[in-house]
């Protein structure tokens, strides 16, 4: 009794110094309300925590007791994930694009069509969190009340409809309402946790030693790539534990910087990272009849350990958690939606009330996750199903995106990256994952799927007459424009140099110097001071190389009987395997003599300032 009577008290004095804190969920700056990182961490955490009401036994049906040791090797998994999703905050950020998590990043990385693919995935995670959330809700809530299956079908209507309505009120509501719950589920939780661990026994130990071993024999199964197999299907089984991690990335836009982002994953890691893990150990060793308990397993284990009383509490706890992974679903989606809304001139439907609530989404939102019920008629199994689909697809299209953008971009713009060995055995496994999962869970292939060709065919046609490359492309200059300034020149030597974008504009003032830069029109924007330097729009199916050859023959045609055309290309100091695809153009442009002998063609490199300086300071050294 006084270890309870240790934690509660602990507990009470460590929720007090928070509450002290003054703006430790919301801070107005800059004419706008932001949510601290500490409030991004328990929406979230809302949504990722309520997972441990259904995700246990949905591992258990698949993979029995191995679950146990599953789940926890699936958490550092997902821990190890998160850093990638805050390296992509950080990208994004860079690139001048807050909040739309996985549209975003896809969209920024491979454009318009991918990035619907990803839309209808990440859709299809946020309409089953909600849902999924709502019927386990109903159906953990109702465990001791007897309700009747009618009764608790009406039900699940009334909760989404009722995190419709907190929305609308507003955000800065939202997170204070989201930290109360918070509060209680922290003492409920951490109490069963206690009480779980007073309770194990040797039948306990027995039921974990039992999944240990089914987990070794897995590997050391008959060979690696078995063996590889049984550990893809035990994480693809206990995915679902997880669920809800990449909202934060979609609520980006919802905090002031990609730091804050950081600290919100800092912050899941030592909570529901540790306690998913656990409660899973602790319930599926208990000494209950697990195969009985599909919808109610967690409050049964409560009765088991602390009493009908604390199940009663644990029942009505479950409930209301899992009711703000609805809310997690609905603010998510919102962000996302305003994402792609604001992108292709949507503005009618983004429209604000004066809390700042994207009203009109969240009444759409509201309409959609009741019509999914309603056609599953609330079945846990069948939606449980049809989740993992969407949720592995995000993350593989997350990962195959960082692991492109990191291979032709590089490092530079990134203060913290991660390997990049490292995401492509993390991409190697979300497939692998993916994969099982598309195979044994029809139900969600086939949803999966349907959207995903709705979304697609939609989006196509709304990018060709909405698309934001539209107006950027008009940006561009022409390769005419580029003739009639070497045309202009009076030097007979004209260079001309081609730069990468954001590099440093050096020399631009040269007059018998002409620049060239090619930019895409989804990651940048042609700007420049100087009217010597020249922003040429990537075109669709072209490549770089096509486009560099196609101007120099242009100029070849016009101007090179006239003057002598010295061509610069930049020395590529990055290495193969940080920009493999600048490597293969620096290969193409080594033809180019043999195509353009009149031309001069030169590969320059300007030391750096601090470079020269140190070069200089050794020689002076030499000859003191």
């Amino acid at each position: 009794m006084h270890w309870f009577i240790i934690l509660n008290t602990v507990l009470v004095a460590v929720f007090i110094l928070i509450i002290k804190k003054s703006n430790f969920l919301t801070y107005f700056h800059g004419s706008k309300w932001w949510l601290t990182w500490f409030a991004i961490g328990i929406i979230t955490l809302m949504d990722e925590l309520t997972s441990i009401y259904y995700a246990p036994f949905e591992a258990y049906r698949f993979i029995g007791f191995k679950a146990i040791i599953y789940i926890a090797l699936t958490s550092l998994l997902i821990r190890y994930l998160s850093t990638k999703m805050v390296e992509i905050s950080e990208i994004l950020e860079v690139n001048g694009l807050k909040g739309g998590g996985v549209f975003s990043f896809s969209y920024l990385v491979w454009g318009p069509t991918v990035s619907f693919i990803a839309i209808s995935s990440i859709l299809v995670d946020y309409v089953l969190t909600a849902t999924i959330s709502t019927v386990s809700a109903v159906q953990n809530g109702t465990t001791f009340l007897g309700f009747g299956s009618n009764i608790k079908f009406i039900t699940n209507f009334a909760v989404v409809w009722f995190i419709a309505l907190l929305n609308i009120i507003g955000i800065k509501e939202n997170a204070k309402f989201t930290f109360g719950i918070f509060v209680l589920a922290s003492f409920i939780l951490l109490n069963l946790i206690l009480g779980g661990i007073l309770n194990f026994n040797h039948n306990s130990l027995v039921i974990l030693g039992k999944g240990f071993n089914g987990f070794l024999a897995d590997l050391s199964a008959g060979n690696p790539f078995q063996s590889y197999e049984f550990i893809i299907i035990g994480i693809g089984s206990c995915i679902l534990a997880y669920s809800g991690i990449e909202s934060v990335l979609q609520t980006a836009s919802l905090v002031n910087s990609w730091k804050d982002i950081k600290k919100a994953y800092i912050f899941l890691a030592f909570t529901v990272g540790i306690l998913t893990p656990l409660i899973a150990l602790l319930s599926l060793t208990a000494n209950i009849a697990v195969d009985q308990h599909e919808t109610d397993l967690i409050p049964f284990f409560a009765k088991s350990v602390n009493g009908e009383f604390f199940a009663l509490l644990v029942s009505a706890t479950a409930s209301i958690t899992l009711i703000m992974a609805v809310n997690t679903a609905m603010v998510a989606s919102a962000e996302l939606i305003e994402k792609i809304a604001e992108k292709y001139s949507f503005h009618w439907l983004i429209s604000t009330n004066k809390r700042q609530s994207f009203y009109k989404i969240h009444l759409i939102n509201a309409s959609f996750y009741s019509f999914i019920i309603f056609i599953t008629s609330g079945s846990q199994a069948i939606l449980a199903e049809m989740y993992a689909v969407g949720l592995v697809a995000s993350f593989v299209i997350n990962t195959a995106s960082l692991l492109k953008y990191r291979y032709s971009m590089g490092r530079k713009e990134i203060t913290e990256p991660t390997s990049r060995v490292g995401t492509l055995v993390l991409f190697i496994i979300l497939l692998s994952t993916f994969i099982y999962i598309i195979i044994h869970r029809p139900y969600g292939t086939l949803l999966w799927l349907f959207i995903s060709t709705l979304v697609l065919i939609a989006g196509i046609r709304i990018a060709k007459t909405r698309s934001p490359e539209i107006a950027v492309r008009k940006l561009s200059n022409s390769p005419m424009e580029i003739i009639f300034k070497i045309i202009e020149i009076k030097s007979k030597v004209v260079n001309i140099y081609f730069r990468r974008p954001r590099e440093e504009e050096k020399g631009l003032n040269e007059d018998n110097s002409v620049y060239v830069s090619f930019y895409l029109p989804r990651t940048e924007m042609p700007e420049s001071k100087h009217t010597n330097h020249f922003w040429l729009s990537r075109q669709r199916g072209v490549g770089l190389f096509d486009m560099i050859h196609g101007l120099l023959k242009t100029i070849e045609y016009e101007v090179s009987s006239e003057k002598e055309i010295h061509v610069h290309f930049g020395w590529p100091l990055s290495s193969w395997l940080d920009r493999i695809s600048i490597s293969v153009l620096v290969y193409q442009i080594t033809h180019l003599p043999k195509k353009f002998p009149s031309f001069h063609f030169h590969m320059d490199y300007e030391p750096k300032l601090k470079e020269m300086m140190k070069i200089r300071n050794q020689e002076l050294k030499v000859r003191n």
